[in-house]
């Protein structure tokens, strides 16, 4: 498994492409998805999906692009955050943005189902807080987990916008990150890798939590 970030826009993004034998998925593509566009096309993959970690503006403006060069992707999203996903030109102007709405998903995700692509998988992990609807995507094999807004090195998802709720989130990062391996490397959707021993010792605002004493 290769895992490629492409970074970009206002709100600095992480997309990532992840490929495996020539097979390839779109996680969150935002602002940065043109570039990710160009990677696939100039090395010839083949895109089997866009997977959505969660439904926010920023994670998924890029939706289009990908599904303009590849009409037959299917799109991936949990349920809880569909209406979100829906909203995006509501979402975009509560920034001062305009953003138009974004294909339709495809496929709904849920908690304990296997994405495979070639001859690697995701297992997606239901962690709502930042969104009702937010999922991780862990790869034991490749130990890499992609987890969008739940948690970043040093810090937590916010938890002030529509859906959010800080108590879920402290229980999703306690039940959905902090049981993975500490040696697994975690891939936010802002701001540089980590790992989850990393987190669990050293995360203010974990550290105090763990164990589940405020969650």
């Amino acid at each position: 498994m290769r895992v490629r970030t492409f970074t970009g826009g206002g709100f600095a993004e992480n997309g990532y492409l992840v490929t495996c034998e020539g097979s390839a998925v779109a996680v969150d593509p935002g602002a940065a998805a043109d570039r990710m566009v160009v990677a696939l096309a100039s090395e010839g993959l083949d895109l089997e999906a866009v997977l959505l970690t969660h439904a926010h503006l920023d994670h998924v403006e890029g939706v289009h692009l990908v599904r303009e060069a590849f009409p037959q992707v299917p799109i991936w999203l949990h349920p809880s955050d569909l209406r979100m996903y829906r909203a995006l030109p509501e979402q975009a102007a509560a920034f001062g943005l305009t953003l138009d709405p974004q294909p339709e998903p495809d496929h709904e995700l849920a908690h304990g189902q296997r994405f495979t692509f070639g001859s690697c998988a995701f297992d997606v992990r239901h962690a709502p807080g930042h969104a009702q609807g937010h999922v991780i995507f862990v790869s034991e094999q490749a130990g890499v987990a992609l987890v969008g807004d739940v948690v970043f090195q040093g810090s937590i998802g916010r938890t002030d916008l529509p859906g959010g709720d800080f108590y879920a989130l402290m229980r999703s990062i306690r039940e959905q990150v902090l049981t993975l391996p500490d040696a697994m490397v975690l891939l936010p959707g802002h701001g540089p890798a980590t790992t989850v021993g990393d987190e669990r010792t050293g995360n203010p605002f974990l550290v105090p939590h763990y164990g589940g004493q405020m969650a």
